[in-house]
């Protein structure tokens, strides 16, 4: 069976060839799966990706043989389904990895901002010890509105508490056993100090805030994103933080996420197709507003996060090579004579 596995760290090759049980083809690739590097993995099989390969059509089409996509993620927007469902190629997911991990770094963005960290250590490296323009707030007696309460936004709440945070719930799906004070999204808005996404990215979630529900907020009011850059309108944001209805935000996902290698890349036809350009540059005045912290996807990366991933996808693998496969998120489409006995 030919494997390739891209966006593989070194020290992640061996513990997910370990997890694979000694399979002997398996390939491990550092870069992602792109236009520029098809050719020389065309005669795929299982292919393992994290979110920075391109999944799109155009590619996959050039894998005849693909019957499985193990992605290392919950979330599977960056894989065109609809090809893979068309096809008969299983994707399988990793259904949750770092529940607790992604709500910590959420605190970790919280209290960066709350306390002004990156100002004041830059400004003590620079030999200034004064503290004005340092005063922060306190998380304490503060209300945090969590959009989305599955595993991350329950954690995040957990935590929340801790701080002495009242807490507001909102959710398409309310989960009844959840101690959560669950209020429609306009009273969230308008009653929070801190809002918080947990949110996936789908076509009812995109630039789910946006300039109408800015105007709900309270003034000064700190965003936290940990979710998909597309649930928010980078450009209503930006508009926010400029007129000071939202005082700060702390961000680990922006909508444009492309890595720009050269300038030249920026003047491909094929890039400006591909990516919204406004909103990109939106991206880049963002990580240099002072009341911004941008982080780069990383609210996932602890080691024992990552680990889990790993051991997820290597079962995931064995699992559809047995016959018997799990974690897939598009069951109904699959055409069994795909999978391998």
């Amino acid at each position: 069976m030919n494997i390739v596995c891209f966006e593989i760290e070194n020290w992640e090759s061996g513990t997910l060839q370990e997890a694979c049980c000694g399979v002997k083809e398996c390939n491990m690739v550092k870069t992602p799966l792109s236009l520029d590097n098809i050719d020389h993995y065309a005669s795929a099989e299982i292919i393992s990706c994290f979110i920075y390969s391109d999944l799109s059509r155009s590619i996959l089409e050039k894998i005849p043989n693909l019957k499985l996509i193990a992605t290392r993620s919950t979330g599977t927007d960056h894989i065109d389904l609809e090809y893979c469902n068309s096809m008969g190629i299983a994707v399988a997911n990793v259904p949750s990895y770092g529940e607790h991990t992604v709500a910590e770094h959420v605190f970790a963005l919280l209290l960066g901002l709350s306390r002004h960290i990156s100002q004041a250590t830059h400004r003590t490296r620079e030999g200034d010890f004064s503290f004005a323009g340092l005063q922060g707030f306190d998380l304490f007696g503060k209300t945090i509105g969590i959009i989305g309460t599955g595993a991350i936004g329950r954690h995040v709440a957990q935590i929340a508490k801790a701080f002495g945070m009242s807490v507001l719930a909102y959710d398409i799906d309310p989960r009844t056993n959840a101690d959560l004070s669950y209020v429609d999204l306009k009273e969230l808005l308008s009653q929070s100090d801190v809002i918080s996404l947990h949110i996936p990215d789908t076509s009812q979630t995109r630039n789910m805030l946006s300039e109408k529900e800015f105007s709900f907020m309270k003034d000064g009011v700190v965003i936290i994103n940990t979710a998909r850059g597309s649930v928010i309108d980078v450009k209503a944001l930006f508009g926010a933080l400029k007129s000071g209805k939202v005082g700060a935000a702390g961000l680990d996902v922006l909508p444009e996420e492309p890595v720009i290698r050269e300038e030249a890349e920026l003047l491909r036809e094929s890039f400006s197709q591909q990516h919204d350009l406004e909103t990109l540059l939106t991206d880049y005045v963002l990580l240099h507003q002072k009341n911004v912290i941008v982080t780069p996807h990383s609210a996932f990366y602890t080691k024992e996060a990552v680990a889990k991933i790993l051991q997820v996808t290597a079962q995931n693998i064995v699992a559809f090579m047995a016959g018997k496969p799990q974690n897939i998120v598009n069951t109904s489409q699959i055409d069994k004579r795909k999978v391998m006995q």
